[in-house]
């Protein structure tokens, strides 16, 4: 049994997440700090009205496990809470995301938080408002979405709590620029469960369209450690994410993943689905020679070359990149990723590797 301290996350890998999530919370022990009479709030990510397979929103399945994983146990006081963002009907979120059906199914409650009152917090020279809602949950379940974000490049566990604020907020926080008042939101609120949905999330679009199967779902306590892992899977360092380091600042919780115990349960070891592509995935996939491959490495890659195109690099790979299982003890003359490909040149180890690895080998390679 895992307790989930601050400084662990638990990763486990698949496509089928009512499963792995039951699979997952059923070797720890989280439950031991949770009185039954708790009210367990549940924020997902229902930025708008999408099903998850858009990369926008969270898998109605994952919420379902966990439910009947809480309900299987006794903890019957559950409420779903979240506000779709300025100008989107949560209402509408609810019932297109799957939520409206599973909350009848369980007989728990729906909390738009558009409707809320709100409640005031002051920090010094930052001031926001928070939804009564939120504050009056006694234990808060955070079940966010593994995506890219427009502006501020990650959406996760830390910013996925915007939804907990009223719209005149949300308006405000992005006049600030998002990375203060989103580090302040996680100061005023505290996450004591994040689960991440990262089976399938954007590449770089909070509102889904270029979906990138990732296959993998991520437990923890630590949302800013969350968030530093996090980042590395879409292809980026911490130091990228302006607020992470003012959360951690912030006594939020700590980033650090030196210090961190990563625990994986499986290993990915289903081809990856046949997704109808987008148009931008496509364009990256064109530097790929793919070859039975998982959806965790092979969305690792994606994520990775969508990196080089934003920094201008990408036109400047001229040799091809090899992944999938049916390279395993075959020679490669070119590129390889993950573990099956270690007779490769040029081999970026890992099952799957991190997304930020590939950038930073792949940056290596057009350097020389």
């Amino acid at each position: 049994m895992i307790y989930i301290l601050d400084n662990e996350l638990l990763v486990m890998y698949g496509d089928s997440p009512k499963t792995m999530i039951k699979t997952m919370l059923d070797k720890t022990e989280f439950l031991k700090e949770v009185p039954k009479n708790n009210l367990i709030g549940i924020k997902p990510n229902l930025v708008l009205a999408k099903p998850s397979a858009s990369g926008a929103t969270t898998d109605p399945e994952l919420v379902s496990g966990l439910i009947e994983f809480l309900q299987a146990r006794n903890y019957n006081n559950i409420k779903i809470l979240e506000s779709s963002w300025v100008g989107d009907k949560t209402s509408q979120a609810f019932r297109i995301c799957g939520y409206e059906e599973l909350a009848q199914r369980y007989n728990i409650q729906l909390v738009d938080l558009k409707k809320d009152e709100y409640v005031h917090f002051a920090f010094g020279d930052f001031d926001l408002k928070v939804s009564k809602s939120v504050t009056e949950v006694d234990y808060l379940i955070n079940v966010p979405v593994l995506k890219a974000h427009c502006q501020t490049k990650l959406t996760c566990a830390l910013k996925n709590l915007k939804g907990c604020i009223p719209d005149s907020e949300k308006r405000r926080f992005h006049t600030q620029g998002l990375h203060k008042p989103i580090a302040y939101l996680n100061k005023a609120i505290k996450t004591n469960l994040v689960i991440v949905d990262g089976i399938i999330g954007d590449l770089t679009f909070e509102e889904g369209g270029n979906p990138v199967q990732m296959n993998r779902v991520i437990i923890g306590k630590d949302p800013v450690l969350m968030d530093s892992y996090a980042c590395e899977l879409l292809g980026y360092t911490r130091s990228d994410i302006e607020y992470i380091y003012l959360a951690e600042k912030m006594g939020v919780g700590k980033g650090d993943l030196a210090q961190a115990r990563v625990y994986e349960l499986n290993k990915d070891s289903k081809p990856k689905q046949k997704m109808e592509p987008t148009e931008k995935v496509q364009q990256l996939a064109r530097w790929i020679e793919e070859d039975n491959a998982c959806s965790a490495c092979y969305g690792s890659l994606i994520h990775a070359l969508e990196r080089l195109r934003e920094k201008g690099k990408l036109d400047k790979l001229e040799k091809q990149i090899a992944i999938g299982q049916g390279y395993k003890n075959k020679p490669v003359k070119t590129i390889g990723i993950g573990n099956c490909t270690q007779s490769a040149i040029h081999h970026v180890p890992g099952c799957p590797p991190k997304a930020s690895d590939v950038v930073k080998e792949l940056e290596n390679i057009l350097g020389e």
